[in-house]
């Protein structure tokens, strides 16, 4: 790929894929174009997405035609099948053909993996990619990875991701030595199932800074900068988080709203602090997760995102790829590779 700094970063966005495309999508696009000096391509039936590109910024954006979308519901294998047909397949390609230095999708999430993974390939010395989602911890990010890409995983698995966690954070979080961790059900090294210990040891050699395990109570405490797991743990507790801060947010809400005079003057004064915590744990505003480990720049973001969220999935693209996020992973677990098979 070419030196992205020396330009605007090239983002192509799957318009189709979403449950709110593609206004939503192109909305979000259209905000992102305004806020920030990026290069976007939209993917996606051209008779749909060209109205919808209306006001001061739709100059900005520009459109590839794709006749179909895939289904949400869709399998992977089918998706790959029609893949140069469809707005996701598309705008993978625009990536593998250099013709975009990343790309965004609100889509099939399976799909997406499945046909970066084919068309993209991974870094050398990845085995697979994986989904790393950024939380919103007390006192800065978090990052936890794998989030759901891959439910089964070996123990080399979990080391690659510790190894590819560690680079972004350190690379677009700003994070000077991030520490890594392994979840498990204790802080002891001697806890966890034949997978965690393993991985533990792995990453204990790794070019990484390894601190040990972490409990499911340290992820909001910024005990470790990126935190470990296989796929299928990540993604239960991602969706836990989330319907947990949702669910408190309802419950905040009708507390102070459906209190006395007092409760709702209180309320009031409280207003400006209560937005500003709302907006720091809203999902949208971090940008979608980064599918880490492919050859290309990839942002997943939830299928039921709004033109907020969208731009800041947009702005997440620009981000690794002006950090070179391929480039920092590929710098880590080239080497380490080679030293372990000396």
């Amino acid at each position: 790929m070419t030196d992205s700094k020396a330009r605007a970063a090239r983002i192509a966005v799957d318009a189709m894929g979403g449950d709110h495309a593609p206004e939503e999508i192109v909305a979000g696009a259209l905000l992102a174009a305004a806020e920030a000096g990026v290069a976007i391509t939209l993917v996606g039936d051209e008779t749909r997405v060209r109205p919808l590109l209306t006001g001061p910024s739709a100059g900005c954006v520009a459109v590839v035609h794709a006749p179909e979308a895939v289904p949400m519901d869709q399998h992977a294998s089918a998706a790959l099948r029609s893949a140069d047909r469809t707005s996701l397949g598309v705008a993978i390609n625009l990536v593998k053909q250099d013709e975009a230095d990343a790309v965004v999708s609100a889509g099939n999430s399976g799909a997406f993996l499945a046909i970066a993974l084919i068309r993209l390939r991974t870094i050398e010395g990845i085995s697979r990619p994986a989904i790393a989602t950024v939380w919103p911890a007390l006192n800065g990010p978090t990052v936890l990875l794998d989030s759901g890409a891959n439910v089964d995983c070996r123990p080399e698995w979990l080391e690659q991701f510790g190894i590819m966690g560690s680079a972004y954070a350190k690379a677009v979080l700003d994070i000077a030595n991030p520490r890594v961790a392994v979840l498990s059900v204790g802080e002891e090294r001697t806890k966890g199932n034949q997978q965690a210990l393993e991985a533990a040891k792995l990453l204990e050699a790794a070019p990484v800074n390894f601190i040990g395990n972490v409990e499911g109570r340290d992820l909001f405490n910024n005990v470790a900068d990126v935190i470990v797991a296989d796929g299928f743990v990540g993604n239960v507790v991602l969706k836990t988080g989330e319907g947990m801060i949702a669910g408190l947010g309802r419950l905040m809400r009708d507390t102070l709203l459906g209190g006395g005079l007092l409760t709702k003057l209180g309320t009031m004064m409280l207003a400006p602090a209560l937005r500003g915590l709302r907006r720091r744990y809203d999902w949208e505003n971090l940008g979608g997760a980064p599918l880490l480990g492919l050859r290309g720049n990839c942002i997943v973001t939830h299928g039921r995102t709004s033109r907020n969220g969208i731009k800041h999935a947009i702005l997440a693209a620009a981000r690794e790829v002006d950090h070179d996020v391929v480039g920092k992973i590929t710098e880590l677990i080239v080497p380490h590779v080679a030293a372990k098979e000396a």
